[in-house]
Protein backbone atom coordinates (compact mmCIF):
# COMPACT_ATOMS: atom_id res chain seq x y z
CA UNK A 1 0.00 0.00 0.00
CA UNK A 2 1.72 3.12 -0.54
CA UNK A 3 2.69 5.46 1.92
CA UNK A 4 -0.36 7.99 2.53
CA UNK A 5 -1.94 9.80 5.79
CA UNK A 6 -4.88 8.80 8.24
CA UNK A 7 -6.71 11.43 6.75
CA UNK A 8 -6.46 10.75 2.83
CA UNK A 9 -7.17 7.04 3.73
CA UNK A 10 -10.43 7.94 5.24
CA UNK A 11 -11.07 10.52 2.65
CA UNK A 12 -10.90 7.44 0.27
CA UNK A 13 -12.78 4.71 2.53
CA UNK A 14 -15.92 7.74 2.69
CA UNK A 15 -15.72 8.10 -1.00
CA UNK A 16 -15.41 4.45 -1.83
CA UNK A 17 -18.23 3.69 0.52
CA UNK A 18 -20.78 6.79 -1.19
CA UNK A 19 -19.85 5.59 -4.93
CA UNK A 20 -20.93 1.89 -3.92
CA UNK A 21 -24.02 3.35 -2.69
CA UNK A 22 -24.40 5.90 -6.07
CA UNK A 23 -23.81 2.70 -8.09
CA UNK A 24 -26.12 0.40 -6.69
CA UNK A 25 -28.76 2.88 -7.13
CA UNK A 26 -28.46 3.75 -10.52
CA UNK A 27 -24.66 3.33 -11.54
CA UNK A 28 -22.09 6.26 -12.19
CA UNK A 29 -20.51 5.85 -8.65
CA UNK A 30 -17.18 5.90 -10.92
CA UNK A 31 -17.94 9.48 -10.73
CA UNK A 32 -17.13 9.96 -7.20
CA UNK A 33 -14.29 6.91 -6.47
CA UNK A 34 -11.84 7.36 -9.73
CA UNK A 35 -11.29 11.64 -9.09
CA UNK A 36 -10.78 10.54 -5.40
CA UNK A 37 -8.22 8.04 -6.19
CA UNK A 38 -6.72 10.39 -8.66
CA UNK A 39 -6.85 13.46 -6.19
CA UNK A 40 -5.45 11.15 -2.98
CA UNK A 41 -2.81 9.86 -4.66
CA UNK A 42 -1.33 12.13 -7.38
CA UNK A 43 1.98 10.27 -7.59
CA UNK A 44 1.01 6.64 -8.15
CA UNK A 45 0.85 5.65 -11.74
CA UNK A 46 -2.39 6.04 -13.47
CA UNK A 47 -2.61 2.12 -13.90
CA UNK A 48 -2.57 1.57 -11.06
CA UNK A 49 -4.88 4.21 -9.50
CA UNK A 50 -7.97 2.33 -12.44
CA UNK A 51 -6.89 -1.21 -11.09
CA UNK A 52 -7.59 -0.43 -7.58
CA UNK A 53 -10.59 1.24 -8.91
CA UNK A 54 -11.68 -1.49 -10.82
CA UNK A 55 -10.68 -3.52 -7.91
CA UNK A 56 -12.79 -1.71 -4.93
CA UNK A 57 -15.92 -1.42 -7.50
CA UNK A 58 -16.10 -5.18 -8.13
CA UNK A 59 -17.11 -5.82 -4.70
CA UNK A 60 -19.71 -3.66 -4.13
CA UNK A 61 -21.13 -3.88 -7.22
CA UNK A 62 -21.28 -7.94 -6.39
CA UNK A 63 -22.99 -7.06 -3.49
CA UNK A 64 -25.48 -5.06 -4.50
CA UNK A 65 -25.96 -7.26 -7.66
CA UNK A 66 -26.28 -10.29 -5.24
CA UNK A 67 -29.28 -8.01 -2.81
CA UNK A 68 -31.02 -6.87 -5.95
CA UNK A 69 -31.15 -10.75 -7.53
CA UNK A 70 -33.08 -12.08 -4.30
CA UNK A 71 -34.87 -9.24 -3.99
CA UNK A 72 -35.81 -8.12 -7.41
CA UNK A 73 -37.88 -9.18 -9.98
CA UNK A 74 -34.11 -10.10 -11.96
CA UNK A 75 -34.02 -12.70 -15.46
CA UNK A 76 -30.37 -13.20 -14.17
CA UNK A 77 -30.11 -15.88 -17.11
CA UNK A 78 -30.90 -12.37 -19.49
CA UNK A 79 -28.56 -10.61 -17.57
CA UNK A 80 -25.54 -12.50 -17.32
CA UNK A 81 -25.86 -13.23 -21.21
CA UNK A 82 -25.84 -9.41 -21.55
CA UNK A 83 -22.78 -8.65 -19.27
CA UNK A 84 -20.93 -11.51 -21.10
CA UNK A 85 -21.54 -9.26 -24.40
CA UNK A 86 -20.44 -6.24 -22.92
CA UNK A 87 -17.24 -8.27 -21.45
CA UNK A 88 -16.11 -8.45 -25.23
CA UNK A 89 -17.30 -5.25 -25.95
CA UNK A 90 -14.98 -3.62 -23.20
CA UNK A 91 -11.86 -5.46 -24.40
CA UNK A 92 -12.66 -4.33 -28.15
CA UNK A 93 -13.04 -0.58 -26.62
CA UNK A 94 -10.13 -1.16 -24.76
CA UNK A 95 -8.50 -2.58 -27.78
CA UNK A 96 -8.98 0.92 -29.94
CA UNK A 97 -9.26 3.17 -27.00
CA UNK A 98 -5.39 4.29 -27.49
CA UNK A 99 -6.06 5.53 -31.25
CA UNK A 100 -9.02 8.06 -29.82
CA UNK A 101 -9.03 11.39 -28.54
CA UNK A 102 -11.39 11.79 -25.13
CA UNK A 103 -11.39 15.21 -26.39
CA UNK A 104 -13.19 14.64 -29.27
CA UNK A 105 -15.57 11.58 -27.35
CA UNK A 106 -16.27 14.31 -24.26
CA UNK A 107 -18.84 16.40 -26.53
CA UNK A 108 -20.56 14.01 -28.27
CA UNK A 109 -21.54 12.03 -24.57
CA UNK A 110 -22.38 14.94 -23.12
CA UNK A 111 -25.31 16.15 -26.07
CA UNK A 112 -26.27 11.75 -25.16
CA UNK A 113 -26.14 12.28 -21.18
CA UNK A 114 -28.14 16.10 -22.12
CA UNK A 115 -30.51 13.65 -24.10
CA UNK A 116 -31.14 11.03 -21.75
CA UNK A 117 -31.89 13.47 -19.14
CA UNK A 118 -34.31 15.57 -21.62
CA UNK A 119 -36.42 12.23 -22.48
CA UNK A 120 -36.50 11.28 -18.85
CA UNK A 121 -37.97 14.29 -17.55
CA UNK A 122 -40.04 14.58 -20.44
CA UNK A 123 -41.45 10.96 -19.74
CA UNK A 124 -42.55 11.07 -16.28
CA UNK A 125 -43.85 7.37 -16.61
CA UNK A 126 -40.50 6.26 -18.01
CA UNK A 127 -39.53 3.00 -15.85
CA UNK A 128 -42.13 3.01 -13.74
CA UNK A 129 -43.89 -0.09 -14.47
CA UNK A 130 -42.40 -3.07 -15.61
CA UNK A 131 -43.31 -5.10 -18.97
CA UNK A 132 -45.58 -7.45 -17.12
CA UNK A 133 -47.79 -4.92 -15.55
CA UNK A 134 -48.44 -3.62 -18.80
CA UNK A 135 -49.42 -4.85 -22.18
CA UNK A 136 -45.62 -4.40 -23.67
CA UNK A 137 -44.56 -7.49 -24.44
CA UNK A 138 -40.35 -8.12 -24.23
CA UNK A 139 -39.93 -10.05 -27.25
CA UNK A 140 -36.86 -12.41 -28.56
CA UNK A 141 -36.15 -9.91 -30.47
CA UNK A 142 -35.76 -7.46 -28.06
CA UNK A 143 -33.70 -9.54 -25.57
CA UNK A 144 -31.82 -10.33 -28.67
CA UNK A 145 -31.17 -6.58 -29.31
CA UNK A 146 -30.02 -5.99 -25.59
CA UNK A 147 -27.36 -8.39 -25.52
CA UNK A 148 -25.95 -7.26 -29.01
CA UNK A 149 -26.63 -3.50 -29.11
CA UNK A 150 -26.97 -2.77 -24.89
CA UNK A 151 -24.09 -5.43 -23.93
CA UNK A 152 -22.17 -4.99 -27.43
CA UNK A 153 -22.12 -1.21 -27.67
CA UNK A 154 -21.82 0.18 -24.08
CA UNK A 155 -19.56 -2.55 -23.22
CA UNK A 156 -17.71 -1.31 -26.14
CA UNK A 157 -17.56 2.23 -24.83
CA UNK A 158 -16.85 1.59 -21.73
CA UNK A 159 -13.68 -0.48 -22.63
CA UNK A 160 -12.57 3.45 -24.94
CA UNK A 161 -14.11 5.71 -22.56
CA UNK A 162 -15.83 4.88 -19.48
CA UNK A 163 -17.93 7.96 -17.55
CA UNK A 164 -21.79 7.15 -17.27
CA UNK A 165 -21.52 3.93 -18.39
CA UNK A 166 -23.77 2.41 -15.40
CA UNK A 167 -26.00 5.36 -16.15
CA UNK A 168 -25.62 4.63 -19.88
CA UNK A 169 -27.02 0.52 -18.86
CA UNK A 170 -30.02 1.38 -16.29
CA UNK A 171 -31.73 3.71 -19.02
CA UNK A 172 -31.01 1.52 -21.95
CA UNK A 173 -32.40 -1.84 -20.36
CA UNK A 174 -35.41 0.26 -19.19
CA UNK A 175 -36.15 1.07 -22.90
CA UNK A 176 -35.22 -1.86 -24.48
CA UNK A 177 -36.10 -4.74 -22.36
CA UNK A 178 -39.36 -2.31 -20.64
CA UNK A 179 -38.02 -2.91 -17.06
CA UNK A 180 -39.02 -0.48 -14.32
CA UNK A 181 -36.10 1.18 -13.49
CA UNK A 182 -35.21 -0.99 -9.62
CA UNK A 183 -34.85 -4.38 -12.01
CA UNK A 184 -32.96 -2.13 -14.58
CA UNK A 185 -30.50 -1.46 -11.73
CA UNK A 186 -30.35 -4.79 -10.70
CA UNK A 187 -30.01 -6.07 -14.34
CA UNK A 188 -27.11 -3.41 -14.94
CA UNK A 189 -25.14 -4.52 -11.77
CA UNK A 190 -25.17 -8.21 -12.70
CA UNK A 191 -23.44 -6.22 -16.23
CA UNK A 192 -21.30 -4.58 -14.51
CA UNK A 193 -19.49 -7.67 -12.05
CA UNK A 194 -18.67 -9.13 -15.95
CA UNK A 195 -17.10 -6.13 -17.54
CA UNK A 196 -15.20 -5.35 -14.02
CA UNK A 197 -14.24 -8.62 -13.43
CA UNK A 198 -12.71 -8.78 -17.47
CA UNK A 199 -11.25 -5.44 -16.18
CA UNK A 200 -9.59 -6.42 -13.05
CA UNK A 201 -8.37 -9.60 -14.85
CA UNK A 202 -6.15 -7.30 -16.96
CA UNK A 203 -4.96 -5.25 -14.61
CA UNK A 204 -4.22 -8.09 -12.28
CA UNK A 205 -2.06 -9.60 -15.10
CA UNK A 206 -0.63 -6.60 -15.72
CA UNK A 207 0.42 -6.04 -11.58
CA UNK A 208 -1.57 -2.42 -11.85
CA UNK A 209 -3.26 -3.19 -8.61
CA UNK A 210 -2.34 -2.11 -5.10
CA UNK A 211 -4.21 -4.81 -2.49
CA UNK A 212 -3.98 -4.15 0.66
CA UNK A 213 -5.66 -0.15 0.13
CA UNK A 214 -8.65 -1.84 -2.78
CA UNK A 215 -9.04 -4.24 0.21
CA UNK A 216 -9.66 -1.97 2.83
CA UNK A 217 -11.69 0.55 0.55
CA UNK A 218 -14.11 -2.53 -1.04
CA UNK A 219 -14.96 -2.82 2.45
CA UNK A 220 -16.39 0.52 2.42
CA UNK A 221 -17.58 -0.16 -0.98
CA UNK A 222 -19.37 -3.19 -0.17
CA UNK A 223 -21.48 -1.49 2.84
CA UNK A 224 -22.30 1.67 0.38
CA UNK A 225 -23.01 -1.00 -2.45
CA UNK A 226 -25.09 -3.01 -0.03
CA UNK A 227 -26.98 0.37 1.42
CA UNK A 228 -27.86 1.72 -1.88
CA UNK A 229 -29.47 -1.72 -3.11
CA UNK A 230 -31.74 -1.94 -0.05
CA UNK A 231 -32.56 2.03 -0.56
CA UNK A 232 -33.99 1.39 -3.87
CA UNK A 233 -35.77 -1.76 -3.45
CA UNK A 234 -37.43 0.17 -0.78
CA UNK A 235 -38.27 3.82 -2.03
CA UNK A 236 -39.39 2.09 -6.13
CA UNK A 237 -38.75 3.76 -8.99
CA UNK A 238 -39.69 7.29 -8.74
CA UNK A 239 -36.47 7.80 -6.37
CA UNK A 240 -34.44 6.22 -8.94
CA UNK A 241 -35.41 8.00 -11.21
CA UNK A 242 -34.57 11.07 -8.88
CA UNK A 243 -31.18 9.66 -8.30
CA UNK A 244 -30.95 8.75 -12.41
CA UNK A 245 -30.86 12.93 -13.20
CA UNK A 246 -28.59 13.87 -10.59
CA UNK A 247 -25.79 11.64 -11.74
CA UNK A 248 -26.57 12.56 -15.40
CA UNK A 249 -26.46 16.67 -14.59
CA UNK A 250 -23.15 15.27 -12.45
CA UNK A 251 -21.51 13.67 -15.39
CA UNK A 252 -22.25 16.18 -18.02
CA UNK A 253 -20.98 18.68 -15.62
CA UNK A 254 -17.85 16.61 -14.96
CA UNK A 255 -17.13 16.21 -18.26
CA UNK A 256 -17.29 19.92 -19.46
CA UNK A 257 -15.09 20.88 -16.95
CA UNK A 258 -12.16 18.50 -18.24
CA UNK A 259 -13.45 19.13 -22.05
CA UNK A 260 -12.76 23.37 -21.59
CA UNK A 261 -10.41 23.70 -18.00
Amino acid sequence: MPDITLTTLVVLCLAAAAAGWIDAVVGGGGLLLLPALLLGLPHVPAAHVLGTNKAVAIVGTSGAAVTYARKAPVKVGTAVRIGLMALTGSMTGAFFAAGISSDVLRPVIMVVLLAVAAFVMLRPQFGKEAAEATDRKVTRARIVTAIVLVGGGIGFYDGLFGPGTGTFLVFALTAVLHLDLVTASATAKIVNVCTNGGALAMFAYQGNVMWQLAALMAVFNLAGGLLGARTALRKGSEFVRGVLLVVVFSLVTRLAFDQWS
